[in-house]
């Protein structure tokens, strides 16, 4: 046992903790943005009639998976789109969007996954600014196989009335 404790377990530690530096350094990151919110909001809502055009066209211009990310943001989503939100921080960046520089700066030294609450606060304060989506309706795939089977399937009818109706 004493092997396994002395040489063993130490470097399987030392594989799994890899990014430890790099997870402390982003919640540091994390922490010091959470401390500036409430001068951020200000400065948001200051700027609100300079900024709308602004975000409207950045927005405008980005791609569907960021568009959706910014209407609704999810960490499994920046991680998977960590590069397009980055782009589109960037592009916040330079219309001067409050607190976009430090979420940018973290985002590129940490990714996208290690800084979610910050750059889901970015996205929310974002989304304030952009129009109402129109929903068109449209039924989701389930729905539309339930009514397929349904107007596929008709009621059975009973033996002795088909025996009947053959002579």
């Amino acid at each position: 046992m004493g092997y396994w404790n002395s040489k063993v377990v130490p470097k399987f530690k030392k594989l799994f903790e890899k990014n430890s530096a790099k997870k402390a350094a982003a919640a540091e990151a994390t922490k010091t943005f959470d401390e500036s919110k409430e001068t951020i909001n200000k400065e948001i809502e200051e700027k609100k009639t300079e900024l709308q055009p602004k975000v409207v066209e950045t927005y405008e211009a980005t791609s569907a998976e960021v568009k959706a990310l910014v209407r609704d943001p999810k960490v499994a989503g920046l991680k998977k789109n960590s590069a397009a939100v980055q782009k589109y921080l960037e592009e916040l960046v330079k219309i001067e969007f409050p607190g976009s520089k430090a979420v940018s700066e973290a985002s590129s030294s940490f990714g996208a996954g290690y800084v979610a609450g910050p750059v889901t606060f970015i996205f929310e304060k974002v989304s304030v600014f952009l129009p109402e989506e129109v929903k068109t309706k449209e039924i989701p795939v389930e729905e539309r196989r339930l009514l397929k089977r349904q107007r596929k399937a008709r009621p059975l009818k009973p033996r002795s009335w088909r025996r009947r109706n053959q002579r």
